[in-house]
């Protein structure tokens, strides 16, 4: 795919994954268009961008919102076009047993990244498939090939999206557009340092993947998405694993499954007597 002059949203492009992405398909020749909830992060990313020589737009948007989400899309039809591909990397949701999940957090966990996603999707695909052209990529993690314990809502939400990515792409069979996905290691970024004990969580077999970078991933993202590849899995060690969950799901379940973390109520008390 020629990226040159494309227009390029990518949610969730703020910082990490995200950022990194739209700079580097900004670097490319892409138009692109910036969707996050911190304006001020966004314009420093679109800041960067433009003094690189690169176009980029800043659309601030919480969308966890439907109705915000809804008029912000119908903003970039109208001021900037018809996206030639959508980046969806938006995510939220921490890693948390359902007992320990207070009420209400579970609706903003699969609201992001699943229906946003899903919503974003509704709002451009028509107008791509008038235009009969273009590439729509999900960023997904690991948890989404088998979850692992202590992240029940956060592994809900991700199966939920690689779901709607498959089913999108049933959907669009025999037309141009095109569906990928991206699921990536654990990458170098603040969600551990903001969710304080979910480090600890990741399965014991994760500490043999190389950490990726923001750079890396991004890398990986613009070369799938160029590529026109379906699925495309990094590092190299977790494309492995993958392959190893579709030829020995039970076994590799126990692997992960393993009682890394082992729930809250099957732990004794430091003083009770074995």
């Amino acid at each position: 795919m020629d990226i040159q002059g494309k227009i390029v949203v990518v949610t969730g492009a703020s910082r990490g994954i995200g950022a990194s992405t739209a700079k580097r398909f900004a670097s490319l020749g892409a138009k692109v268009v910036l969707m996050a909830r911190s304006e001020n992060d966004l314009l420093a990313v679109a800041s960067e961008i433009r003094q690189a020589s690169g176009i980029a737009f800043v659309y601030p948007v919480d969308l966890r919102d439907s109705n915000a989400t809804r008029l912000v899309c119908e903003e970039v039809l109208v001021e900037v076009g018809i996206p030639e591909v959508i980046i969806h990397n938006a995510g939220a949701g921490r890693w948390l047993f359902v007992d320990e999940t207070p009420e209400g957090e579970e609706e903003s966990m699969i609201a992001l990244p699943y229906l946003a996603s899903f919503r974003v999707t509704r709002m451009f695909l028509p107008k791509m498939l008038v235009a009969r052209k273009g590439t729509i990529l999900f960023v997904n993690s690991p948890v989404s090939l088998l979850p692992w314990s202590g992240a029940a809502g956060y592994a809900a939400s991700r199966w939920a999206l690689r779901g709607f990515s498959e089913a999108l792409r049933a959907d669009l069979a025999g037309t141009p557009i095109k569906v990928s996905e991206v699921i990536l290691g654990e990458t170098d970024s603040t969600y551990f340092e903001a969710n304080p004990g979910s480090r600890e969580r990741l399965p014991k077999i994760s500490k043999l993947l190389p950490v990726l970078s923001p750079d890396d991933a991004a890398r990986h993202v613009v070369k799938a998405c160029l590529r026109g590849k379906k699925r495309h899995t990094a590092p190299f060690l977790l494309k492995i694993t993958r392959k190893l969950v579709e030829v020995f799901p039970s076994f590799m379940a126990k692997v992960v499954q393993s009682g890394d973390t082992p729930h809250p109520s099957t732990l004794k008390p430091r003083n009770q007597s074995s």
